[in-house]
């Protein structure tokens, strides 16, 4: 089977090849025949590598451990949905799965432009072209998943424990598909670039795509943010690991492009502010993946020293290079169609929100590379830590804050200072008057004080809007109040599914926030029976347990958590021994979960025969709120994405006219 993964990678290097010249050469001769005849190649790599995806996947489940690549990241012991889980799990194996995801965006795309977007679709399956190249030249010559051992081992390596967690199912794919789906609006962008057509069409052809990328990669991030809150042992979800930040800096540069992209469809303004964002999310988007897999900064994350980091590079210089020079000769047909009217607009604040998102993302890159540049200078690997980071951006965050509350109250083009500060005095007193409230319970950490007040701020103007539209439509139109608050979110959904999605990112600060500010921790070494207390928690070390599973031993300790006198429940934390690699553990943290607070329990350490234990306890409070603000943040997006029968039918107008055109 092995050999047919071979040959199957072999034929789509031919196929992705053959797709971008016969694209390229239907643009140039304006030939309806070669453009299916690329479509059909795009096609073609989507099936052929399905079926590479597949026979790997079916060497993974059948345990053919001939195969390198199974050998290394599976056994016979490994639980089917973690050896399913497999097929990213290693570098090889998550090279295909993106190649095939890519594959499967670019057969999308050009099923969903069969009549519109003629002029660039041949050079949008160029553009993809080259990039599904790329990888599969990578993947067919030198990191291919398909190598065979000289003899057979009896059984894998095994996965590496920590990936053994159910976030391991979900985390890298939705991560891919953030990661990939950015690759559709950027071809979208360079074909405009190509065929002169700077106009917003190619913004509304790929908005969904960009939503649908910023939020996989968003979601993504919030999976790997849990899996390493309950799987790492540490107690945190966040330590700026160059990684972690790679997956961060395409984000905020995207979310700094959804916005922007506003001014465009409505002014014609910001053209090249445009074309430089979604092509720089697509080159960080490259950028984190040549960190991840060149080995050249040390990552909990990374896959370690590898040879495909330089073809990564090269390919992200060339890509930089192409673009620029696209760029610079399309410059003169990028000049916006209108001018700034007053800085007391829409199109001001969203500007501003745009330059701190850049400005965030800068930080998060200078901070990154920091280790690399010291390196290269000094001789010396510096690496920068989580105190620069939350000294630069945290400030930087609080402010974006302000701005997601601030944005929705000034009209476009010019705002009155009148209408302004009428439209903000009622938010503005909610604010105050909860800031005040929360300074006299005793919140006296600066920070967190002030989100929470911005917070509280940015969730009043969202309310006041929302009243201030129902109020309108029932008065204009006689609708009763809940009636005319379900028209209201879904006649509109872009915007008010916006304000959702703000919400949610309000409950996310929130939790953010209070975990950041006021978590607190101990650890004791106790004896079987003894007590500690924690703030008003008192836990007691009630017994030590050892137990063997079918490819693992497991050590849990059982804590009583009692609160004013009762009890609340039971905590077992444990460390779990793989019997494959006896060097290699896993923390498996305990966590009693509600509204307000976590109390999070580690098993630092034990002594079986003497039936002691280290025990590591955190409160971690507000943190259940970063996941609710995720959900949320889902449903607003999920409403974004709904489609709106107007809009359909003017698509069917304008594909109509171009086919008039044509």
């Amino acid at each position: 089977m092995s050999e047919l993964g071979s040959f199957v990678l072999n034929v789509s290097v031919v196929t992705a090849g053959y797709a971008i010249v016969a694209a390229v050469l239907a643009a140039v001769l304006d030939e309806q025949s070669l453009y299916r005849s690329a479509a059909g190649a795009v096609y073609a790599v989507f099936g052929l590598l399905t079926v590479a995806t597949a026979v790997l996947l079916y060497a993974l489940l059948s345990r053919d451990f001939q195969v390198a690549y199974v050998a290394d990241y599976s056994n016979r012991s490994l639980p089917i949905v973690y050896t399913i889980s497999a097929l990213w799990g290693g570098q090889e194996g998550s090279l295909l799965f993106w190649a095939w995801v890519l594959s499967l965006f670019a057969a999308v795309t050009v099923a969903q432009n069969r009549r519109q977007n003629r002029r660039m679709m041949p050079y949008v399956i160029a553009v993809m072209g080259v990039v599904q190249l790329f990888f599969l030249i990578v993947l067919a010559l030198v990191s291919s998943p398909f190598v065979l051992l000289p003899s057979v081992p009896v059984d894998g390596r095994g996965m590496n424990p920590l990936l053994q967690n159910p976030g391991m199912l979900f985390h890298p794919p939705t991560l891919f598909f953030g990661y990939v789906g950015f690759t559709v609006p950027f071809a979208f962008a360079v074909a405009a670039l190509i065929t002169g057509r700077t106009d917003d069409a190619w913004i509304r052809s790929t908005r969904r795509w960009t939503i649908f990328s910023w939020f996989f990669l968003g979601v993504g991030i919030v999976l790997g943010a849990k899996w390493a809150y309950v799987e790492l042992g540490w107690g945190g979800y966040w330590a700026w690991d160059p990684v972690e930040n790679a997956s961060l800096m395409p984000w905020l540069t995207a979310t700094a492009y959804l916005h922007s992209v506003m001014i465009q469809e409505r002014r014609g303004m910001l053209k090249v502010w445009n074309m430089v964002l979604i092509i720089l999310t697509f080159l960080l988007c490259i950028f984190g993946t040549f960190m991840t897999r060149s080995g050249i900064i040390s990552s909990v994350h990374s896959f370690g020293q590898s040879s495909i980091g330089s073809f990564f590079l090269f390919f992200l210089i060339f890509a930089l290079a192409a673009v620029v020079i696209l760029l610079v000769r399309r410059l003169p047909s990028l000049r916006s169609s209108n001018e700034l009217d007053s800085l007391i607009s829409r199109e001001s604040s969203f500007l501003f929100n745009n330059l701190i998102l850049v400005g965030a993302t800068f930080a998060v890159f200078l901070g990154t590379i920091f280790p690399i540049i010291s390196e290269a200078v000094r001789g010396v690997k510096i690496t920068v830590g989580p105190p620069f980071f939350n000294k630069v951006l945290v400030p930087i965050g609080i402010v974006l804050l302000l701005l997601t509350g601030i944005c929705p109250l000034i009209a476009w083009r010019k705002a009155s200072v009148r209408n302004f500060t009428r439209n903000l005095l009622a938010p503005a007193v909610v604010a105050l008057g909860g800031g005040v409230t929360l300074l006299l319970a005793g919140v006296r950490h600066f920070y967190a004080l002030l989100t929470f007040t911005i917070s509280i701020f940015v969730v009043a103007t969202i309310v006041a809007e929302v009243v201030r539209g129902v109020r309108a439509r029932h008065t204009l139109k006689s609708e009763p109040y809940l009636t005319a608050l379900r028209k209201l979110f879904f006649g509109n959904k872009r915007r008010y599914g916006g304000y959702i999605i703000h919400l949610g990112v309000v409950l996310i600060f929130i939790g953010i926030s209070g975990s950041s500010a006021f978590k607190t921790s101990t650890e004791a070494f106790l004896r079987q029976g003894e007590e500690i207390r924690l703030q008003d928690y008192t836990i007691r070390f009630e017994r030590l347990a050892q137990y063997p599973t079918a490819h693992k031993t497991v050590t849990s300790a059982t804590l009583s958590i009692s609160r004013g006198g009762k009890t609340l429940g039971y905590l077992n934390p444990a460390i779990e021994n793989y019997e494959h690699d006896t060097t290699q553990t896993a923390s498996e943290v305990d966590i009693r979960s509600t509204l307000a607070e976590d109390l999070y329990a580690i098993l630092a350490g034990y002594d079986m025969e003497k039936s002691t234990a280290v025990i590591k306890l955190l409160i971690n409070p507000l943190v259940a709120w970063m996941w609710i603000g995720s959900l949320v943040l889902v449903g607003g997006t999920a409403l974004v994405m709904l489609p709106d029968r107007r809009k359909r039918g003017s698509r069917r107008v304008r594909s109509l006219r171009e086919a008039v055109a044509r």
